[in-house]
């Protein structure tokens, strides 16, 4: 049974991955306006991501019996004025939602929630992934990223990156 703590965590989570969402389609929009497709196809494919991590908390919720409660989400704070700032924002905003995942891990460890701790685990591992890619994305703009050309490289790179639906909803994820 899912406790009224680790519920309402969960149910939190849920609007913390749709400001994720949110804050990346922010990034897209500045990329764009900047020229740079692939770096906005890059943080277009993260902002479906983070929905589909906020629909699978919601379908566990619900396969739970717990009553979601969905709530605004806020506006992106993040003023985006050099072409890193994204992906410094991006990489703080990574760890963050790994310390909130980390939280509500262990509040179902305290309640010995095993179900939703192997619910989780998915989560646990997608942050680790997602916090080496917004690091390696970093590290190769702080490497190339100041050189016109291999900006140019790097954003064609960005640019071939495609959306799979998310394992947690019932497929696999590139």
């Amino acid at each position: 049974m899912l406790s009224e703590k680790v519920g309402n965590l969960l149910n939190d989570q849920i609007n913390k991955e749709m400001y994720s969402a949110y804050l990346y389609l922010d990034f897209a929009n500045f990329y764009e306006r900047k020229g740079l497709d692939g770096y906005a196809n890059w943080y277009d494919i993260q902002a479906k991501e983070e929905m589909d991590h906020a629909i699978g908390i919601l379908r566990y919720l619900q396969d739970n019996d717990y009553v979601v409660t969905l709530s605004a989400i806020a506006k992106p704070d993040k003023e985006l004025v050099n072409l890193d700032d994204p992906l410094k924002y991006g990489l703080e905003h990574e760890k963050y939602v790994t310390s909130l995942i980390h939280n509500i891990y262990g509040a179902a460890y305290e309640d010995k929630d095993f179900r939703t701790m192997k619910f989780l685990d998915w989560y646990v591992e997608e942050q680790g992934e997602e916090e080496v890619n917004a690091n390696d994305l970093l590290t190769k703009f702080e490497l190339f990223g100041h050189d016109p050309q291999s900006l140019y490289s790097l954003d064609n790179e960005l640019a071939t990156r495609t959306y799979t639906q998310a394992s947690i909803l019932g497929t696999s994820e590139e």
